[in-house]
């Protein structure tokens, strides 16, 4: 089984939202919303994430920006954004999904998810990971 592999079982059979996982190992599993966690994981594990494989249950342009901006090799999506589908094709990053829509909603689903609002006109996924940071003053 490779890490993709590994991290989707592990985020589906214990109900999480993100996984990383890098030579058989798990770097991070967690079950939170939003994107607090991932940014304290790329803040905390960068070097380590490089060359790793991440599941995450939903992934808009925001959380790919970061996924490519920490070099993972490989991203599967419980629910994926067009946007984040071309962010990734874009950089060449392989990902798998179970269902793709056209955008990622907030949390009231009235619209666009706020982390999506900040990341969809940045080119550079370091500025998304940077203007992400500062709107969640971390």
């Amino acid at each position: 089984m490779n890490d993709l592999e590994i991290a989707k079982k592990i985020l589906k059979e214990n109900n999480l939202t993100l996984v990383f996982v890098k030579d058989g190992k798990i770097i991070f599993e967690g079950k939170s919303e939003g994107m607090r966690d991932l940014v304290l994981v790329v803040d905390k594990f960068r070097d380590k994430l490089k060359n790793s494989s991440v599941a995450d249950s939903i992934v808009g342009k925001a959380a790919a920006s970061l996924f490519i901006f920490s070099g993972v090799d490989s991203v599967f999506a419980g629910k994926i954004s067009e946007t984040a589908v071309d962010t990734l094709k874009e950089k060449n990053i392989y990902f798998e999904y179970d269902e793709v829509v056209e955008k990622i909603l907030n949390k009231e689903g009235t619209d666009i998810c706020p982390f999506d609002k900040i990341a969809l006109p940045i080119k550079s996924p370091e500025e998304v990971y940077r203007k992400i940071k500062l709107f969640l003053k971390l």
